[in-house]
């Protein structure tokens, strides 16, 4: 078990201009004020836009489940349907614009999006830093929030620091910091910062990011049954649109969910190059409780249902997602040679042997230039960037027990144990 333990889990204190103002809604019909219907939000994004051609219908069912299961479940207060009600018309003007380009410019089909690498692991496998490290390299590329929340018109490469599209996302994304102020010590939100994959997907309304917003179990039960070709598909679309004007020469992309999907992605991606992290995983199944409990009070006075997600993470399943990942591998269904196993513990010993290895196996080379940026990151890293340690003393019978449930994912990617 972590330190922290999730049935205990209590919401900090709201900032007071914010329980002022979701105070100040509790005599009010929120719903009716801001309203969350799936027929009227298209209606307005047409007519914010002027289009009204949205592509395939396939983004209209998991829309209309959203909205439902937002309005029947989440529980949403005032300020928090704001939020909502601003999301979602940012996702569908967002489609919107989208397909205007491409009907504009049909040659941006033509885009090859060539070799992209894809970070993908457990939670607190290294990721996060893996993917701060390659991007300092110049011949990746990664998206910015920015361009996933505003990408028409295309970006262009001689206004990509200086866009005033930066400016409103900035404000946008940094307004989760103000709303939570203890968001920000979990997680950095900002316009020029990297994307992840499941982020961008937003815009399909396929993608479990949004279940790390709302509490609504009735569409994490369709979102389980889904064809996920759809986002990924969609995804590709959008990275074709935000290079054309701007080349990439290999995406670099990021998100640990990945590793649930991993077949989808290399039918969408064929030739793309995964790196896939690796901890010991004892040490790496740390409570996310604090986390989603605090993205689910951005909106909501609902209590937190821990009890739910902690059965969710209970050794047994974390292993079956684990082990079903090697089962793939073994079967063929993904390709052994495209995903390059990257260890935790070599990232820690040894960061520049560790990412010339990494190099290697993806036969790209590792210029003079990026050993420098990693060099010079590493040199002032902050103090416990990699993560502290999950388990107390005295657990050791637990430790003993998950590690005989663990055994074969360690053993298959040769997994070092940390504790």
């Amino acid at each position: 078990m972590s330190t922290d333990n999730p049935l205990d889990w209590t919401p900090p204190p709201r900032p007071d201009w914010l329980a002022r103002v979701n105070e100040e809604g509790r005599g009010m019909d929120i719903a009716s004020l801001v309203p969350l219907h799936p027929q009227e939000l298209i209606d307005t994004a047409m007519a914010n836009t002027g289009l009204s051609d949205f592509g395939k219908d396939e983004w209209r069912e998991p829309f209309e489940v959203l909205v439902k299961a937002i309005n029947e479940e989440a529980e949403l207060n005032l300020f928090g349907r704001l939020m909502t009600r601003s999301d979602l018309l940012i996702w569908l003007q967002e489609r919107l614009e989208i397909e205007e380009a491409y009907r504009r410019h049909p040659q941006i089909e033509d885009e090859i999006v060539d070799a992209p690498v894809f970070i993908v692991g457990q939670a607190r496998s290294g990721t996060s830093i893996l993917f701060e490290l390659l991007s300092a390299d110049s011949q990746f590329g990664a998206p910015m929030n920015w361009e996933i929340m505003f990408p028409c018109p295309p970006p262009e490469a001689a206004t990509y620091r200086s866009d005033p599209r930066i400016a409103c996302a900035q404000h946008l994304l940094t307004q989760w910091h103000r709303v939570a102020p203890s968001f920000l010590s979990m997680h950095e939100l900002g316009a020029t910062i990297p994307n992840e994959c499941k982020v961008a997907m937003n815009c399909t309304f396929v993608t479990d990011n949004l279940t790390g917003l709302f509490q609504i179990p009735s569409y994490y039960a369709w979102l389980a049954q889904a064809d996920l070709t759809v986002p990924y598909a969609y995804y590709k679309r959008m990275l074709k649109l935000l290079q054309w004007k701007n080349p990439r020469r290999h995406w670099l992309l990021k998100s640990p969910s990945h590793i649930e999907s991993l077949p989808v992605l290399f039918q969408v991606f064929p030739d793309a190059r995964v790196v896939y992290t690796h901890r010991d995983p004892i040490k790496a199944r740390a409570s996310v409780t604090n986390l989603l409990g605090t993205l689910y009070w951005m909106r909501s006075d609902k209590p937190f249902d821990a009890g739910s997600f902690e059965r969710l993470m209970t050794p047994e399943a974390y292993a079956f997602s684990l082990n079903r990942i090697i089962d793939q591998l073994e079967a063929g269904e993904v390709s052994r040679a495209q995903v390059h196993d990257f260890l935790f513990s070599d990232l820690m010993h040894s960061p520049l042997e560790a990412l010339t290895d990494l190099y290697r196996k993806m036969d790209l080379p590792f210029p003079d230039q990026a050993r420098q940026a990693v060099a010079n990151y590493l040199a002032h890293k902050p103090q416990g960037k990699f993560g502290q340690n999950v388990y107390r003393v005295g657990e050791q019978e637990q430790i003993a027990r998950e590690r005989i449930i663990f055994a074969r994912y360690q053993q298959f990617h040769n997994v070092p144990n940390e504790v």
